[in-house]
């Protein structure tokens, strides 16, 4: 059977707003069902890194935490460490980076919790019914101990995964540092010495010290150290940095799945998806290029499943920006397109595998019935 997934434009004529079209979007999507009376709820969603000005703005959570409020629910922001360097690798930085980008209790309207802890290392053992890649998955103990989930996304490209939307917020998101690396082990990048030029860029975004350079300047990888994070992937200027196992961003999409299914199952779960400022890498950059499609709008639905497929084909049927870096793949005579805009954003990334996964261990559906709210 097909599930629901709810629709709404940005156009705001006089007397309305766009956080006002989302609390209307989010009722109309069945929000009012779920039973909040007393209960914690966490919403999950990225508070981008600093010098990123793509995430979603503090308004739209506010608008989320005020109708939790309404149920008599208790609401809380939580994302969980990462990885890599940057402003979000442990609780303080982290916090600190959500009150640079505006996000307070004052702006929001309820508290925000890093959900693994001060060094990402506070989590719990949870198990994936279904799991084929991974048995047990960690999970951030604060997002876990929560009664009620809703991620809060902005839908937005990913250069190892294509997309990041609702799957991949909750999936790799709500993941400790352990969970990451146990997301990220199968790709385990490699680089090409002769189109290494030594600028020792890659090595400032490793976060496990794995990337070391040799007498003549050039650039390896330690395998032991890798967590696989593909961050070095991204920042290389020269392709010099690829990831030698072929199905390896598969992998990664199935086991993001996987802890999709961990998180949720069980419990109630509500997904909202913002299909704006479309950038071709995630939220996780300290900055952001020209999104590759215009905005499209909001989406809400129970099933995370549809919710994505529904967000990626809205992208696939826009006509692409062409001041935008798929703009750019377009406009080159050799570069021969697939017709999928994040393939052709990132050819290196894939996407469909993790959808087909998450239907298969019973997170969700591909198939949906699009319902607009006015």
């Amino acid at each position: 059977m097909s599930s629901k997934v709810y629709f709404t434009d940005f156009r705001c004529p006089p007397g309305t707003n766009q956080l006002k079209k989302l609390q209307k979007l989010i009722r109309a999507a069945g929000f009012d069902s779920l039973e909040m009376e007393k209960k914690l709820v966490a919403i999950k969603m990225h508070f981008g890194e600093p010098g990123n000005l793509a995430f979603l703005r503090p308004n739209y959570a506010k608008a989320v935490a005020d109708l939790v409020w309404e149920k008599g629910g208790i609401p809380f922001l939580t994302d969980c460490n990462t990885l890599y360097p940057g402003s979000r690798k442990n609780a303080p930085e982290h916090l600190a980076a959500a009150f640079e980008n505006g996000f307070s209790p004052l702006s929001t309207g309820c508290q925000i919790i890093i959900g693994d802890g001060l060094r990402g290392l506070d989590d719990v053992e949870v198990p994936v019914p279904g799991g084929e890649y991974t048995k047990t998955a960690r999970i951030g103990r604060a997002i876990m101990d929560a009664d009620v989930l809703i991620s809060l996304t902005h839908f937005k490209g990913h250069e190892c995964t294509g997309f990041g939307g609702a799957l991949k917020n909750i999936g790799m998101g709500c993941g400790s540092r352990a969970g990451k690396m146990d997301q990220h082990n199968n790709g385990k990048p490699v680089i090409s010495t002769h189109l290494c030029r030594g600028c020792r860029l890659c090595a400032k975004e490793c976060g496990q010290d794995a990337i070391f350079y040799d007498e003549r300047g050039k650039g390896h990888i330690d395998p032991q150290k890798c967590a696989g994070c593909g961050r070095c992937i991204g920042r290389c200027n020269f392709d010099a940095i690829a990831n030698r196992n072929s199905n390896a961003n598969d992998i990664l999409d199935c086991k993001i799945a996987e802890y999709t299914q961990a998180v949720c199952h069980g419990r109630p779960c509500f997904h909202i998806s913002l299909v704006m400022d479309v950038s071709p890498y995630c939220d996780c950059h300290g900055e952001n290029d020209t999104p590759i499609v215009p905005d499209i709008g909001m989406y809400a639905s129970f099933d995370p499943v549809a919710l994505d497929q529904a967000c990626v084909d809205a992208v696939n049927a826009c006509t692409p920006n062409r001041n935008s870096l798929l703009g750019d793949h377009l406009s080159d005579e050799n570069f021969v397109p697939t017709g999928d805009h994040f393939t052709d954003t990132t050819p290196e990334s894939t996407w469909q595998a993790g959808l087909i996964h998450a239907e298969k261990i019973g997170l969700g559906t591909r198939s949906y019935e699009i319902v607009t709210v006015k």
